[in-house]
C-alpha cells in the first residue's frame, strides 16, 4: 500500500467538518484507509496506529492540516487528496445555513436579534474570555463550551456575572437546559418539577435522562464547567446556581451534580442547602456528604435520579430496597459470565466518551476491586496510565479527555477512535470484560450503536464479556429502544444506568480475582 500526504501549512479547519471530508474520502474506490486531521500529536500518534504516519505528517505543528491517504494505486492516492481538498472547500462554502445574514462579531449579533438573553460560545480557547466578557457586558447569560480558559479569567467572568445576576456556564461546560430548550449536548426531555446544578455534562445528562424514563420532568438544567468548585473558583456558579432553583417557583425538588468539591466549597454549599424550604440530593461523586433535614446524600447518579423521583411522592426511604435488589439481581447476572470466562482473561477495560460517567465508574470499581484501576483521568494520581494508548492491568480511557479531542470531533460526536481502541483491547488475550457507555441526544452521533457493533462482535468472537449503558430519552434523535435493541443484538449486556454496568463489570471482574470463586468451586 502506497500513503500519500498533503500538508496545509497554517489551515484550521473544524473537527466535525474534518471527519465527515475524511468518510468521503474513505468511501472512494480503490482507498484503504483515509485521514483529514489537524497536526496535533495525539492525531499523529493515531495515524501511526494505523499506518498512516509519513514523515511529512510526522513534521507537522497543531496548526497544520494533514491529508493522508492509504491506496494501492499511487494515482488513486492522488486523486483521494485532490478529492478532500474540493471537498473542504465546498463545505467552506455551504455553511451559511442558508442564512441572509450571518453575523461576524456577537454585538452585531445581538443588533440583528435583540430579543436573545443567553449565548452559547464555542471559539479556540484563545479567544473564549473575550467573547464571553462581551457577552456577559450585553446582558447575555453564557454558556461557554470551549476549553482552554484561563483559570484567571474564569474567576473573572463568573464574579462579573455574580455581580449582574447572569449565569456564566463553563468553561467546559457541554450541556444546559434552560426553559425547556437543550443547549450543547442534551436530551430531548419533559418540562417538570427537578431542577439540577452540575459541574458535570454527562452528569447532567444522565440523572436527567434517568428521571425521564421514571415519567419525571426537568425544570432547569444548569451546568457549571468542571472547575467551579476548586477552591480557587469557589463555587461561584453551582451557589447562583442553587439560589435560583431554590427561587424558582417551578422547581419542588433540587440535585446538585459533581466530582468531590473543595472541602471549603462543600460547607459553603451544604450551608447554602440548609436554608432551603426544597428537598435537595446532593451527589458529589466519590466524597462524603453529610444527612441533613432537607438533604440527601446519592453515591451514584442512578440514586441521585431515583431519590429526587421518590421525594415527589414522599417515598424515597423505598429507595434503598430497590438499589439492594438491583445489586442482587446484577450479583445473579455476574456469576454464570464469569464462570464462562475462558482461561487467563481477567482484566477490565473501559472506554468512555462521558467523564463524569468514567469517574462514576472508577468510584463503584474502587470498591469492588482488589487491584487498582489505571485512567488518563484518575481518581488518585498515583494510577495514571503511562500511555493513554495502551491499556495496562485494568484500565478505563476517558476519550474525551483533551489529550484525545485537540484537533479532533469528540467521541460523543465521532465513534471512530472508539472503534479502534475496541479491536485493540479484543487483541488482548487477557481482557475479560469490556465497559462502553453510549451518550444520545442532540449534537451527538446519530447512530452511536450501529457504528460500534461490529468492533463489539469482533470482542465478543474473541471472549471478551461487553457490558454497555446508554445515556438517553425515547425521543432523543438516535432512539433509545433502536439504540438498545441494536446493542443486544450485537451480544451486549446492557444496564438500565452507568452505575449499573459498572456494578456488572466490577462484580464479573472481582470474581475472576478470586479463580475458586469464578469457576463455581
Amino acid at each position: 500500500m502506497k500513503v500519500q500526504t498533503l500538508i496545509k501549512t497554517s489551515e484550521y479547519h473544524d473537527s466535525v467538518k474534518l471527519m465527515l471530508v475524511a468518510r468521503e474520502v474513505s468511501r472512494l474506490a480503490g482507498v484503504r484507509d483515509a485521514a483529514v486531521v489537524m497536526g496535533t500529536e495525539a492525531n499523529k500518534s493515531l495515524l501511526e496506529q494505523s499506518g498512516l504516519l509519513s514523515p511529512q505528517a510526522q513534521a507537522a505543528t497543531p496548526n497544520d492540516l494533514v491529508m493522508v491517504v492509504s491506496a494501492q494505486d499511487p494515482e488513486v492516492a492522488q486523486a483521494a487528496l485532490k478529492a478532500a481538498e474540493v471537498l473542504l472547500a465546498k463545505r467552506a462554502e455551504t455553511t451559511g445555513g442558508g442564512l441572509d445574514f450571518r453575523p461576524r462579531t456577537l454585538r452585531s449579533a445581538v443588533k440583528a436579534q435583540p430579543g436573545s438573553n443567553v449565548a452559547v460560545i464555542s471559539v479556540t480557547g484563545r479567544f473564549a474570555a473575550d467573547e464571553a466578557r462581551q457577552a456577559l457586558t450585553e446582558g447575555l447569560h453564557v454558556l461557554l463550551f470551549s476549553d482552554n480558559v484561563s483559570l484567571e479569567d474564569e474567576i473573572s467572568l463568573k464574579k462579573m456575572a455574580h455581580e449582574k445576576g447572569l449565569l456564566m456556564m463553563g468553561p467546559g461546560a457541554g450541556t444546559a437546559i434552560l426553559n425547556g430548550v437543550a443547549l450543547g449536548f442534551a436530551n430531548r426531555l419533559p418540562r417538570g418539577p427537578v431542577g439540577v446544578v452540575s459541574a458535570a455534562g454527562t452528569g447532567l445528562q444522565e440523572v436527567t435522562t434517568l428521571l425521564a424514563r421514571q415519567g419525571v420532568g426537568i425544570s432547569q438544567g444548569i451546568g457549571t464547567g468542571g472547575r467551579d468548585l476548586r477552591e480557587d473558583v469557589g463555587g461561584i456558579m453551582m451557589l447562583d446556581g442553587l439560589l435560583a432553583l431554590q427561587e424558582d417557583p417551578e422547581t419542588r425538588v433540587i440535585i446538585l451534580v459533581s466530582k468531590p468539591p473543595a472541602p471549603s466549597v462543600t460547607t459553603r454549599v451544604l450551608e447554602q442547602v440548609s436554608t432551603s424550604r426544597k428537598p435537595t440530593v446532593v451527589c458529589f461523586m466519590g466524597g462524603e456528604v453529610p444527612t441533613a433535614p432537607g438533604l440527601l446524600p446519592a453515591r451514584t447518579l442512578q440514586e441521585a435520579a431515583l431519590l429526587a423521583a421518590a421525594l415527589l411522592t414522599e417515598e424515597d426511604g423505598k429507595v434503598p430496597a430497590v438499589l439492594e435488589r438491583q445489586r442482587q439481581e446484577l450479583q445473579d447476572r455476574a456469576r454464570p459470565l464469569a464462570e464462562a470466562m475462558p482461561e487467563g482473561r481477567t482484566r477490565l477495560r473501559g472506554l468512555f466518551s462521558g467523564g463524569t460517567l468514567a469517574y462514576e465508574a472508577q468510584v463503584i470499581w474502587r470498591d469492588l476491586l482488589s487491584e487498582p484501576v489505571f485512567s488518563n483521568a484518575p481518581l488518585d494520581p498515583i494510577h495514571q496510565m503511562s500511555d493513554s494508548t495502551r491499556s495496562q492491568g485494568h484500565t478505563i480511557v476517558d476519550l474525551g479527555e483533551e489529550e484525545f479531542t485537540v484537533g479532533r470531533p469528540h467521541p460523543m460526536i465521532d465513534q471512530d477512535l472508539r472503534t479502534r481502541r475496541i479491536l485493540q483491547e479484543a487483541q488482548d488475550s487477557k481482557v475479560a470484560v469490556l465497559v462502553l457507555d453510549l451518550v444520545l441526544g442532540y449534537g451527538a452521533h446519530p447512530d452511536p450503536a450501529g457504528e460500534l457493533s461490529e468492533a463489539i462482535r469482533k470482542a465478543r468472537e474473541a471472549g471478551i464479556v461487553v457490558v454497555a449503558s446508554v445515556t438517553g430519552t425515547e425521543q432523543d434523535p438516535q432512539a433509545l429502544a433502536w439504540q438498545t435493541r441494536t446493542l443486544r443484538d450485537a451480544g451486549v449486556e446492557l444496564c438500565e444506568s452507568n452505575a449499573a454496568a459498572a456494578q456488572l463489570a466490577g462484580m464479573i471482574v472481582a470474581r475472576l480475582e478470586q479463580p475458586d470463586v469464578a469457576r463455581g468451586r
